[in-house]
């Protein structure tokens, strides 16, 4: 038997034309990546990525346009599934009141736990996909990037 997880993920650009990014960090492994995780049983897509934002920043969100779907096969870095990684954009429905991280994986204010995960909003036009950890965000960002205005 195959195994497939689906993924969902929010590109999330501030006023000040930031991008949210999430550094989260197990017992034996660091990433960055965009906020989102899972769809479980019976999920939608768009349900999935709002229960995401709002068990990971308690975010509500809206739905924008979808950016970008797996295109290639990418292995889980964690088990033996094939995973499938769906990227919207998304915006604030309201305050962003989660605590912002100015450094890369500040878990110094952080209960130590078995996974951690902090927030930072990075200037979108200084954000470069090597910053990503996973194949599949490097690429959304790069088909994000180009649909952004170029000033």
């Amino acid at each position: 038997m195959y195994l497939f997880n689906v993924r969902v993920y929010g590109i999330l650009l501030n006023d000040e034309n930031e991008v949210l990014i999430s550094d989260e960090k197990t017992s034996n492994v660091s990433f960055t990546k965009f906020p989102g995780g899972g769809l479980e049983y019976g999920e939608g897509l768009l349900d999935a990525l709002k229960r995401e934002f709002m068990e990971e920043c308690q975010l509500d969100i809206d739905i924008v346009r979808h950016v970008y779907t797996t295109d290639f096969y990418e292995k889980s870095s964690f088990n033996e599934s094939q995973i499938l990684s769906v990227y919207y954009e998304v915006k604030a429905a309201g305050p962003i009141t989660f605590e912002v991280k100015a450094s890369p994986f500040d878990f110094s204010r952080e209960k130590q736990q078995e996974k951690m995960e902090v927030f930072r909003f990075v200037p979108a036009q200084a954000l470069a996909a090597e910053e990503l950890t996973f194949k599949t965000d490097k690429k959304a960002w790069e088909i994000f990037k180009s649909l952004l205005p170029k000033v």
